[in-house]
């Protein structure tokens, strides 16, 4: 890499820089050193001389480092853990810790050398300064044991297993992002209990104690070669109070019950530096549940502010607004910003927990938390930051946050980041710390959030509630008309048994959101029908704070959910039934949603690798959160406009078949585990599930069951499983079956996946639940009526065996394309629609069936499934489809539809469907009332049916 020349310096700055030049020369000559000056060492040197006062004082007291092989090591891009195991410690305490120490001036002065001489990015310098650190924690823990072991033995745990200290680094050496002249926040612990086995016993308790200690002493108490590093040990539970060291179940009873906020956010970077690792990983697998919660959890909000509070206060008193760590738009506020995505989702999406920041700001990013404006402009804020940060460390190995005040310094500072004075490096300084500010203000306090001032008269109108004192007319003179109901559900609220079981501290959360979320249903289409949800929502998550904290926090969620409350009584209904949708109702992000079937697919698999364990129940509840999730996010686009009818409906469809499939996959697993495989070629299961009527076409609604079909290969019938309770093939797949639609339709604690109907199988209700591939062959060639082949033309397979699905497909468009007299198969259509239509059509003088009226959505598709059944033998391609709007087009295509006839199909049933799909959230039947838009477009449908030849 070429050498970076640095901007004009000052004859101050030159002399300076000549004068320490000349001094190393001569005291490279005194000790005997070779110094070669050539191939641009001279300038490197220098360049490094102008950045740091520490690499002129490491160079003047080990000159070798100025030796060919020195400047060698200097030049090295391999980390500090290469040339660790070289470093051998004498058994004399004094020997060991000068070793240690002019050992890591050596390292570190690599690391300032690299990082100014452009050898290094930032992250690169970051990293090897962490793995500096990590390999003295390793040297120093391995000489403090050895020394310990020779009179106390080794310490043993109350099963006899050799016990060894899990040393855990925590800020940013937990995050492999360490500054130079850093402290090291550590945390002590060990697996168990128990007692040393050496001539001197000691308890486990006190044995670990005396080795922090001693590892302690080694680095950080000062000696003639300075120190080593600075450790700081107070983060362990009970901070300077607190044993030194604690066992893993004494360190989990504390977070349980004892554990802070602060303390969360400080274990979002932590790992196990030294010692025992693999049972440092144990311990944070301990951990985890406290610092990453299983729900969205927005009380992290407040632990935030908390903890700002007291950063704002130390800066008042010690005058630190210029700190680039703790002022105001500083690293710190980074972190925060990132570190809040982390602890508030992290629990739900394990791709959040990564320690350190710019991986941790990419992974927001990815996930869409943090727009990716902010998110760039975040990351070059941090990189400017931190590198300043690490350059005013480097001039004198001192650990501060704060610029220089003389002149000179800064100069230096400005040259060795390549400004051309200081004053340019202060206004992107300002500018990027004004960008931070800014963004921190934005999260930490949102316009309208929890500081919010409420408007007296609703927190009057709260108040008479709760004084059980709030009358109908107060109501009704409050905007809520009719006020009884209103008033009704308010009184009732405060008297409900979880509000009055809620703490003191989330009581006044709530009495705080109250008001907010009055003023937000009075400003809806519809305040009472609002109120009244929100009323029992607030009564479902009372004992949830997390809940109550994300609309405090958010106005922008109470109002969004405001207005979902006063639009759709579905949606409503689902939040007040699974609350964690409303983290969907704040961001519904469908620009990310997985929209195919694969996608969909791939991201079940990804939520269930989260799991800790792969148990069925909670497999279970997992795919039952996805699935409420994304058809939640589905009908809110809907409901916005941002959506169309026939593509949300074709999108429910393809998150059913996911879902139908990752069940079957877990059903399958079950199933083997107790009963073993079936034998039969290939690796397929014989198994297959096609899927009929609205999942078939592709056409499902938000409250629609799945009609399913179940098939199995016959030539497996008589096969015996291989498992520990071996089963006859027809009743181990009677077995899958079962399983398949039990957990399809089983109640669990986050609701019930589909109802599921299979009457379509052959012989209907009477036939087996799951048949063979032959018998469904048969049934189709021989007893099969034409509805039965109607119900034919929308199936497809949806979840299997590959292979069998293949030969299902085929079967399906065989039975399809036999010839068929087309007069014949007009009137039979006909004659179905005509007692459908008898038996089922809800329509009067005053409302229209949407599906089963006078040019309803029924109509088109008998129409369509007539025309496809009569002329499918000579026009193949009509059966590539099952879905009604494609339908419409490949019947265009064939010439069977006039353009007119398909525009009007095409229109109606998109106008159709989406006024059903609304009906739904507004949890009315698919009745609409009659209009003239309606009336006119059923109309023109049975005008189009009737010119086709159908009579309905």
């Amino acid at each position: 890499m070429a050498v970076i020349s640095p901007p004009s310096e000052s004859p101050a700055l030159r002399a300076l820089i000549d004068d320490r030049y000349a001094q190393l020369v001569a005291r490279c000559r005194a000790a005997g050193v070779p110094l070669h000056d050539d191939a641009g060492v001279a300038e490197r040197i220098r360049r490094t001389l102008l950045a740091s006062d520490f690499a002129f004082e490491t160079w003047r007291s080990q000159p070798q480092l100025l030796a060919p092989l020195g400047l060698e090591r200097l030049r090295a891009s391999a980390d500090a853990s290469a040339r660790i195991e070289a470093l051998k410690l004498d058994s004399d305490e004094t020997a060991c810790m000068s070793a240690l120490r002019r050992f890591r001036h050596a390292e570190a002065l690599r690391l300032v050398f690299r990082d100014v001489n452009g050898l290094d990015d930032l992250p690169e310098t970051l990293s090897a300064t962490s793995v500096l650190y990590e390999a003295l924690l390793g040297a120093a823990l391995d000489w403090s044991e050895r020394s310990l072991a020779v009179r106390y033995g080794h310490a043993r745990g109350e099963d006899g297993s050799v016990q060894r200290l899990v040393v855990v680094g925590f800020g940013k050496l937990g995050g492999s992002e360490l500054n130079f002249s850093s402290d090291i926040d550590l945390v002590l612990a060990y697996p168990q209990g128990g007692e040393s086995d050496g001539a001197r016993v000691l308890d486990n308790s006190e044995y670990f104690v005396r080795l922090g200690r001693q590892l302690v002493r080694l680095l950080h108490e000062p000696t003639t070669d300075g120190i080593c590093a600075r450790v700081d040990l107070r983060l362990r539970p009970f901070g300077n109070a607190g044993r030194l060291a604690l066992p893993f179940s004494a360190m989990e009873q504390y977070y349980q019950r004892e554990g802070r906020d602060w303390e969360r956010y400080a274990w979002i970077k932590a790992r196990a530096v030294a010692g025992d690792r693999s049972a440092g990983k144990q311990l944070q697998e301990l951990l985890r549940p406290f610092v990453y919660r299983k729900y969205l959890d927005y009380t992290a909000f407040a632990g935030l502010r908390e903890m700002k509070a007291l950063i704002d206060a130390e800066v008042a008193r010690k005058d630190l607004a210029d700190n680039l760590k703790l002022g105001p738009g500083g690293i710190r506020e980074i972190e925060f910003i990132v570190q809040l995505v982390q602890l508030i989702r992290g629990g739900r999406e394990p791709s959040l927990r990564v320690r350190g920041l710019l991986p941790a700001l990419t992974a927001c990013e990815a996930r869409g938390h943090i727009p990716a404006a902010r998110a760039k402009a975040l990351r070059q804020a941090y990189v400017f930051l931190r590198r300043l940060e690490n350059r005013v460390q480097m001039m004198r190995d001192a650990q501060t946050h704060d610029l220089p005040d003389d002149d000179l310094t800064r100069e230096r500072l400005a040259l060795a980041l390549d400004y051309p004075a200081w004053e340019p490096l202060a206004e992107a300084l300002a500018k990027h710390r004004d960008i931070v500010a800014n963004e921190f203000e934005a999260v930490l306090m949102p316009e309208g959030g929890a500081k919010a001032s409420v408007l007296a008269a609703d927190a009057i109108l709260w108040q008479r509630a709760c004084d059980e004192s709030l009358e109908a007319r107060v109501m009704e003179s409050s905007g809520f008309v009719p006020g009884g109901e209103a008033a009704e559900a308010l009184l009732k609220l405060p008297q409900a048994s979880q509000v009055r079981a809620m703490s003191a501290r989330a009581r006044e959360q709530l009495d705080h959101l109250m008001p907010q979320l009055l003023a937000a249903a009075r400003e809806t289409a519809a305040p009472v029908g609002c109120l009244l949800r929100l009323c029992r929502l607030v009564q479902t998550v009372a004992r949830r704070p997390s809940y109550l904290a994300l609309l405090e926090e958010l106005p922008s969620a109470r109002k969004r959910l405001a207005q979902l409350f006063a639009d759709s009584a579905f949606l409503a209904e689902r939040v007040i039934a699974q609350p964690l949708l409303l983290d969907d109702v704040l961001d519904p992000r469908i620009d990310q949603l997985p929209l195919k079937s694969a996608d969909i697919s791939a991201d079940i698999a990804h939520v269930l690798t989260t799991l800790d364990e792969r148990e069925a129940e909670a497999e279970l509840e997992r795919i039952n959160e996805f699935k409420s999730s994304i058809a939640f996010r589905l009908g809110l686009a809907f409901n916005d406009g941002r959506a169309d009818a026939v593509a949300t409906a074709r999108r429910l469809a393809a998150l059913a078949e996911s879902v139908v499939n990752a069940v079957a996959a877990l059903a399958e697993r079950e199933v083997i585990a107790a009963h073993g495989r079936l034998p039969g070629t290939g690796t397929g299961s014989g198994f297959s599930m096609l899927g009929y009527g609205s999942l078939g076409g592709e056409e499902l609604g938000f409250a629609s069951d799945l009609d399913l079909v179940f098939v199995f290969d016959g030539r497996r019938a008589h096969a015996m499983s291989d498992g520990p309770r071996p089963l006859e093939g027809s009743r181990w797949y009677q077995r899958l079956t079962q399983r398949v639609v039990n957990w399809l339709t089983v109640l669990t604690r986050a609701g019930r996946l589909y109802e599921v109907d299979t009457r379509l199988r052959p012989d209907g209700s009477k036939g087996l639940l799951v048949g063979s591939l032959e018998a469904f062959i048969a049934y189709q060639e021989s007893r099969a009526w034409t509805w039965e082949h109607q119900a034919l033309l929308r199936a497809r397979p949806v979840a299997g065996d590959a292979l069998l699905n293949g030969e299902l497909a085929e079967v399906r468009r065989r039975t399809l394309a036999v010839p068929r007299d087309r007069a014949a198969v007009l009137a039979e259509v006909s004659s179905m629609r005509q007692r459908w239509r008898a038996e089922r059509d809800r329509s009067d003088t005053a409302r229209i069936d949407l599906k089963q009226g006078h040019g309803g959505l029924l109509d088109i598709e008998f129409a369509l499934q007539g025309l496809v059944l009569a002329h499918a033998s000579s026009v193949p391609y009509l059966l590539s489809t099952t879905a009604n709007a494609g339908l419409i087009e490949v019947c265009q295509d064939a010439g069977l539809l006039d353009t007119a006839q398909a525009n009007c199909f095409t229109r109606a049933h998109a106008e159709l469907l989406r006024r059903a799909l609304f009906c739904t959230l507004d949890l009315r039947s698919r009745i609409a009332p009659r209009d003239a838009e309606l009336e006119a477009l059923c109309g023109e449908v049975s005008v189009v049916t009737r010119a086709l030849g159908f009579d309905f």
